[in-house]
């Protein structure tokens, strides 16, 4: 996946750097000399795989603003990702790579050989026509997914389960992965894309390779107007308001606002959020970088 700079014949182009979504891939050449393209991605989703997306535009079940600077953008769907892969020793067969609203990854489609249909999180290196398989006997190839404890020590890893059977939970966005550094007992010692290290049980899942997309890093929308089809409204700072909006507001002119801290009064830099009591911590072997 590339991405693409415009030439400055607008304001809205002269900064813009989005990702191109290629729809056909170019194999070869026949015998006659004609291009054999082979299409690897759908035009549209899976209809069995997909549901409405209500827009909540900020309000909650009351229909009273509880987030702001939310509102508008375009009308999505969601697709239903496997994020289990619990259906072991069937192969499935990778049917198209496609682009997802919801989320900076690509996903793909995969038929089972028994039939069933699923999303997944489309990794680095997944090709269209590519045989993927879960379970305990699989191997460990990019897109198979198997417990941590049958994974070799070293793996670049994604889709990480914290309990066993819950799903996948981290390592998901586009170009992230985790590496499964040691085993120690019944656990597996792993460096998550945050530098934290910690304990994970055996009997969790992972996907082998690296979450695909990771030009998404290197994207910049240019123009207010891409936030808005987003679904982000405009966001307003905390100096510009009045004592009685914002902690920061008031003051003669220009002031500075004081120290930084929410709306709701709590400092924004410094101020440890993560409870002490926390009863992960315990897995937690060395916290992020900060």
């Amino acid at each position: 996946m590339a991405v693409r700079k415009f030439k400055p014949t607008t304001p809205g182009q002269r900064h813009k750097v989005i990702g191109v979504f290629k729809r056909e891939d170019l194999v070869g050449v026949d015998e006659n000399g004609k291009n054999i393209v082979r299409k690897s991605t759908a035009n549209a989703p899976e209809k069995s795989l997909t549901v409405g997306k209500r827009s909540t535009g900020g309000r909650n079940s009351s229909g009273h603003l509880s987030t702001r600077y939310r509102g508008g953008g375009h009308k999505r769907k969601l697709r239903l990702i496997d994020f289990k892969r619990n259906l072991d020793g069937v192969p499935a067969i990778v049917k198209s790579i496609e682009y997802d609203p919801n989320r900076s990854a690509r996903i793909a489609l995969l038929y089972y050989s028994d039939g069933s249909k699923a999303y997944i999180i489309a990794p680095n290196g997944l090709e269209v026509g590519q045989t993927v398989i879960s379970g305990p006997d699989a191997a460990p190839e990019v897109g198979n997914t198997l417990p941590l404890a049958k994974i070799p020590v070293g793996t670049l890893i994604h889709c990480i389960e914290l309990r066993p059977g819950q799903g996948a939970s981290m390592a998901r966005s586009a170009g992230t992965f985790a590496q499964l550094t040691s085993r120690e007992g019944d656990y597996a010692i792993i460096k998550l894309p945050s530098g934290e290290i910690r304990k994970v049980l055996l009997a969790c899942r992972a996907t082998v390779g690296v979450v695909g997309n990771s030009d998404h890093a290197l994207e910049s929308s240019g123009k207010a107007g891409r936030s808005r089809w987003l679904g982000r409204r405009p966001h307003n700072r905390g100096v510009v308001m009045n004592p009685v909006d914002h902690p920061m507001g008031g003051g003669e002119g220009r002031q500075s606002g004081g120290h930084p801290r929410s709306r709701t009064g709590l400092y924004a830099k410094g101020l440890k959020t993560r409870s002490p009591k926390k009863a992960s911590s315990k897995y937690i072997i060395e916290r992020r970088k900060k």
